[in-house]
């Protein structure tokens, strides 16, 4: 009998609450039989479904810097002066990403001699950033194949990560989640042959909810990070045009993060008083009640001035799935599932009358408002299953294993 191929799978950090994701993605993996092994570069650990998630305690680090990393420059010297030399010529795109690479060397030099003991099959990287790096690092001086998922953060923040297409050249096969991602890469001079759109996906579909018979006040929600990708000024102008059109509208929003403070001030500075409730950070659990209660949710992504934006937040098919309205604006990769008139509506954050209208519409045409619920639904069903999605990811793993 043929032995089960091991893939170590190397996240930044897990598990960890807001990237649920992820986590439905290796329990997926791990009821289809594939034989992982955890890493978490930067905190996370403890175990996850019974595997242990392995980490970098604080004194292995300390023993790389003095030892492991002199140790394996000694080994590599090539490949550490063809670092200094990319380190000194080519510009990182912000000082976080040049520290997230370094995370994915740190870990290299403190695993590898572990990693040659005892070899996966593959080594694949959650994310294009240390993850990633890691990766790479280890195939070079390893020998180990790997394989990298390439995601919005990676691919837009900034322009792209530090290294992105070093790591995407050398790599099996490249993983994104939205067509956006792969399109964006192969513009990049990706191998199309190589790089795979592979949504995410929900371990088991939720009970579509009735629609509410009579849906005054409005129950609105958004379920986002407090950052400026998501938009949010405009989502509360867009509530303060709600209030003078004389909609009846009550709405809530999930999540915090480092513009909380300015928000509520803006909110207030525009009268929403008690309409627009700020409920910070909640568990997911949470997350699926907001949906229950909610008619419709709001979804007000812009393209930041680092260049960062969504591609296709989890949100957003979590309610399509539980039969909550999605209104979205047309950035990113939010109209890949949110087709307008099919599966939910579309409206530009810059234009409030036409997030009124949408929502006016959603609010009092019972029709139109089951039409979207179905199409919605179909489209969860046909694109957004985890068990099929992970078994197309597994063959890919397998097809890159026998290459």
């Amino acid at each position: 009998m043929s032995r089960t191929p091991t893939i170590a799978l190397l996240f930044t950090t897990f598990p960890k609450t807001s990237e649920a994701f992820l986590q439905r993605d290796v329990a997926a993996l791990q009821a289809q039989g594939v034989n992982l092994r955890l890493y978490s570069l930067w905190g996370g650990g403890g175990q996850f479904r019974g595997l242990p998630v392995h980490t970098l305690p604080k004194w292995k680090f300390f023993v790389s810097l003095l030892w492991w990393i002199p140790y394996e420059s000694a080994r590599y010297p090539g490949i550490l002066w063809e670092l200094i030399v990319n380190v000194l010529h080519r510009r990182a795109p912000s000082t976080l990403n040049f520290w997230e690479n370094m995370l994915g060397a740190g870990f290299t030099t403190c695993w590898v001699h572990e990693f040659r003991k005892n070899p996966p099959d593959l080594v694949h990287a959650a994310w294009a950033g240390a993850p990633a790096t890691a990766a790479w690092l280890l195939w070079r001086t390893a020998g180990i194949s790997y394989s990298t998922g390439a995601h919005a953060y990676d691919l837009y923040e900034h322009g792209g990560d530090w290294w992105l297409m070093e790591k995407v050249r050398f790599a099996r096969f490249v993983h994104t989640s939205t067509e956006m991602g792969r399109q964006t890469l192969i513009a990049r001079g990706a191998d199309p042959a190589r790089v795979f759109c592979i949504r995410r996906g929900l371990d088991s579909f939720p009970p579509c909810k009735p629609l509410r018979s009579v849906r005054r006040p409005l129950r609105l929600i958004c379920v986002a990070r407090l950052v400026p990708k998501k938009g949010l000024e405009h989502q509360l102008r867009i509530y303060a045009a709600l209030r003078d059109d004389g909609v009846e509208f009550s709405a809530r929003i999930l999540g915090d993060g480092p513009l909380r403070e300015t928000l509520e001030g803006k909110a207030k500075a525009l009268g929403l008083g008690d309409a627009v409730e700020f409920a910070g950070h909640v568990p997911h659990n949470e997350v699926w009640r907001g949906l229950e209660w909610a008619d419709v949710l709001l979804h007000t992504g812009v393209v930041a001035e680092s260049g960062d934006r969504d591609g296709l937040p989890n949100v957003i098919p979590e309610a399509m799935a539980a039969g909550t309205l999605v209104v979205t604006s047309p950035v990113a990769a939010t109209t890949e599932a949110v087709q307008p008139g099919l599966t939910g509506l579309v409206a530009d954050v810059h234009d409030p009358a036409a997030w009124v209208a949408a929502l006016q519409s959603l609010a009092t045409d019972d029709q139109r408002a089951e039409h979207l619920r179905r199409g919605a639904r179909r489209w969860i069903e046909d694109n957004y299953d985890a068990h099929r999605n992970t078994a197309r990811l597994r063959e890919c793993f397998n097809r890159a294993i026998e290459r």
